[in-house]
């Protein structure tokens, strides 16, 4: 399938003549669906847990970035991803198990997703042909936010670890 290019739209950061690969933003809003997905089916393992609140504000921040990636699609002509895709089941089908399995097995779960969250924003900004609004989305809001939730994760595999 051809990329889906569109010119940048005069008024937003990086106005001018460009393109956008709306099928790689596309790409990273399914990523965003997932996870959003991912942590809904994660949370109730958490019910009454320390770790509850913050993998829900990690939540909220992750279906904020569907929205802004939602809003990037469309700026460029493109229509948004409504589902997560293969990624997106996969995912569940971990988390799913959360049920059965412990919440530090989940934890690390959810520190790969984000992980592999933050190599496929780091990928994206090595493609070209993604718009410098897009690219600036990425480092002024995504990105930090995916390397603080890898970091908080990890403090709280940490934290059960230490018990």
């Amino acid at each position: 399938m051809e990329p889906v290019n569109q010119p940048l739209a005069s008024g937003t950061i990086g106005a001018g003549i460009g393109l956008c690969d709306v099928d790689a933003v596309n790409t990273l809003l399914r990523g965003e669906i997932a996870a959003v997905e991912t942590y809904d089916q994660a949370m109730p393992k958490f019910d009454g847990l320390p770790e509850a609140e913050e993998l829900r504000a990690i939540r909220e921040e992750h279906q904020k970035a569907v929205a802004a990636l939602r809003d990037q699609v469309r700026s460029f002509g493109g229509e948004p991803a409504e589902g997560s895709g293969t990624w997106g089941t996969f995912a569940l089908a971990v988390t799913g198990a959360a049920r059965v399995i412990g919440p530090q097995t989940v934890l690390g779960a959810l520190k790969q997703g984000e992980e592999h969250g933050t190599q496929e924003y780091l990928d994206a900004l090595d493609n070209p042909e993604i718009a410098d609004e897009c690219r600036f989305l990425i480092r002024a809001e995504l990105l930090p936010k995916c390397h603080a939730h890898v970091a908080t994760l990890a403090r709280m595999i940490e934290a059960r670890e230490a018990k």
